[in-house]
C-alpha cells in the first residue's frame, strides 16, 4: 500500500505518517524501485494504534512507551497500567489548573461591567496591578 492508502485506512494524514517514521514511531517502509513508500497491514495497525493514543491526550515518547509494551508479549499489564494511570494524574492536575482558570475568569467577567466605561477588571488583572 502507498502513502495515501495507510493515511485513508489508519484516520492519520500523510504528513503524520511521515513524521511518525521520521522519530521512530513507525518503521521505515520499504521503497519501491519508483522510491514509493510502501506499507503493510503491520503500518496501518500501529499508526491507529497511535491515533487512539493521541486522542487520549498521550505524549509521543509515551507512546513510544506504550508501543513497546504492545509489542513486547512477555511485558506484565502492571507497566502498562503504571503508565496509564501516570497519565491519569497528569490529566487530573491539568483539570483542576483549567478550573481555576475558568474560575477566574469568569469572575473577572462578572464584575466587568462591559458598558461603555473604560475601567475593566480583567485589563486589570493582566495588567497585574
Amino acid at each position: 500500500m502507498n502513502i495515501g492508502e495507510v493515511a485513508k485506512l489508519s484516520g492519520v494524514n500523510p504528513k503524520l505518517v511521515r513524521h511518525y517514521e521520521s522519530i521512530g514511531l513507525v518503521s521505515k517502509p520499504i521503497r519501491a524501485d519508483s522510491g514509493y513508500r510502501l506499507y503493510s497491514e503491520k503500518d496501518i495497525h500501529t499508526l491507529r494504534f497511535i491515533k487512539r493514543a493521541r486522542g487520549l491526550g498521550f505524549s509521543l515518547p509515551e507512546i513510544k512507551q506504550l508501543l513497546g509494551l504492545w509489542k513486547n508479549k512477555s511485558r506484565a499489564s502492571a507497566q502498562v497500567k503504571s503508565l496509564a494511570l501516570s497519565h491519569v494524574k497528569e490529566m487530573q492536575a491539568k483539570i483542576l489548573e483549567l478550573q481555576s482558570m475558568c474560575d477566574t475568569l469568569s469572575h473577572l467577567a462578572k464584575h466587568c461591567h462591559g458598558d461603555h466605561r473604560p475601567d475593566c477588571p480583567i485589563l486589570e488583572e493582566l495588567e497585574g496591578e
